[in-house]
């Protein structure tokens, strides 16, 4: 597929170039009924003050993931800067049973030194921190209640980013589930008083770092990242028509997957990222198509008089999950790859659409109509139990963490559309709104 030489209507952005309006995460809802956790501020040694507050962000990423509850530091009983100087006691009568602290330097190289732990305080009490095991038949001293005895050396820039790092080191010793916190996300802004009003942006999952990548006249839909998180599939009008594209957000280049007359949408790349799911309506009605990227061979999968939309790949890529309306109303189906067998999916509520799947391919995760409008939910393929996972208006768009832990959708709120996150088992909730335009059509990148 040739390369297309960018027109007058659209501009291509470095991934370095810093967005204008960044989001900002608000926590609206469930904090109380996490796992409470203590995150120390950690000790700085040299001079001045620290260009990022590691543990704020450490508590901040913890708290978004609906599982822990930070204790505020003005309620700490103590402010101990390794294992040794914790007072487990103290920390365990709060019931706290796990706390974060750690130092910071500088080297004679200007980069920043970490020295981070994660303490098991009700192991440490028990053994009023020190425990004794066997080794060649004698007694030792041991540290089973030192979970994390961490070092790294950063340089400034990287600080935040090893922050997050650190946040998903904790995050898995405690839950046995691999953190999602240095992971990014991409959307659409449309800005009704900028020059080029519709803008495709990247930033970190926290609205942090946004980058602005592209921006165009016309409108810009569907993003969707590569398996390696280096690209970017989306749908564009800037030829007066839908056309789906991929994008390399750090080389700043672009391929023109398909130009078919009328729609072309939805674009959502294969696990292995060989193959790009689309939906076409080139033979009438709105049907799903995959694209071999290699050889660029075409294969249709769903036909008939319905439309058929929003394909989104099931984690073993041996089949896919779509919105179809051959039942009267929007609900959302499986089809095999390999036979074309289709199964519907969905049974509850008038309408469900925009369908994912949880990493583990044991939930299916939507946008669901009922009697109080549309939200986001979660159904268990298993059993079939519906759990409706929001109470904001007009939910769009979900987008599932590549943990499964969270899930990042487009609601209104003041008459605008903005990005709201909410824990899977719908406890926690939280928005980042952006300080101009609708933000909309959020999609979470993959673990970098």
């Amino acid at each position: 597929m040739k390369r297309w030489i960018m027109g007058l209507c659209i501009a291509l952005l470095s991934f370095s170039q810093i967005a204008q309006a960044e989001l900002e995460l608000v926590i609206t809802e469930g904090i109380d009924s996490a796992r409470p956790i203590g995150v120390v501020p950690f000790q700085w040694e040299g001079e001045g003050k620290l260009p990022t507050d590691i543990s704020s962000v450490i508590a901040s990423d913890l708290r978004r993931s609906g599982k822990f509850s930070p204790i505020a530091t003005s309620k700490m009983p103590q402010t101990p800067y390794s294992e040794e100087q914790v007072d487990y006691t103290a920390w365990t009568s709060l019931g706290v049973d796990a706390l974060v602290t750690g130092k910071i330097s500088l080297n004679a190289d200007g980069n920043y030194v970490i020295n981070y732990q994660l303490v098991d305080l009700v192991r440490g009490q028990l053994t009023s921190g020190d425990s004794r095991g066997l080794s060649n038949g004698e007694l030792v001293l041991t540290k089973d209640h030192l979970l994390v005895n961490n070092r790294a050396t950063v340089k400034e820039s990287r600080l935040r980013q090893y922050a997050h790092r650190i946040s998903d080191v904790v995050y898995e010793k405690l839950t046995g589930e691999r953190g999602a916190f240095l992971t990014r996300i991409a959307y659409v802004v449309i800005d009704d008083k900028a020059k080029y009003p519709y803008q495709l942006r990247v930033a970190d999952y926290d609205g942090f770092n946004e980058r602005l990548v592209l921006k165009s006249q016309q409108p810009l839909m569907s993003p969707a990242w590569s398996p390696d998180g280096s690209k970017l599939a989306y749908v564009s009008f800037e030829n007066k028509q839908a056309q789906i594209f991929i994008m390399d957000i750090y080389k700043g280049t672009r391929e023109m997957i398909t130009s078919f007359p009328r729609h072309n949408g939805a674009p959502r790349f294969s696990p292995d990222g060989k193959k790009l799911a689309m939906v076409l309506s080139k033979s009438g009605s709105l049907q799903i198509y995959v694209k071999d990227l290699a050889t660029k061979k075409l294969t249709q999968v769903t036909r008939g008089r319905a439309n058929n939309t929003e394909a989104f790949w099931d984690p073993d890529s041996q089949s896919l999950i779509f919105t179809s309306d051959r039942g009267g109303k929007p609900q959302i189906y499986r089809v095999n790859l390999a036979d074309g067998l289709t199964k519907r999916l969905t049974w509850q509520g008038s309408q469900n659409l925009g369908g994912q799947l949880t990493p583990d391919g044991r939930y299916l995760v939507m946008v669901h109509r009922s009697d109080s409008g549309y939200n986001i939910a979660k159904q268990d393929l298993k059993t079939g139990a519906l759990q409706i996972l929001t109470k904001t208006f007009l939910d769009e768009s979900p987008s599932i963490a590549p943990n499964g832990g969270m899930v990042i959708y487009s609601s209104v709120n003041n008459k605008s559309n903005e990005l709201s996150l909410v824990s899977i088992d719908g406890r926690f909730k939280a928005r980042l709104p952006a300080t101009n335009g609708r933000v909309r059509a959020p999609s979470w990148g993959p673990f970098q």
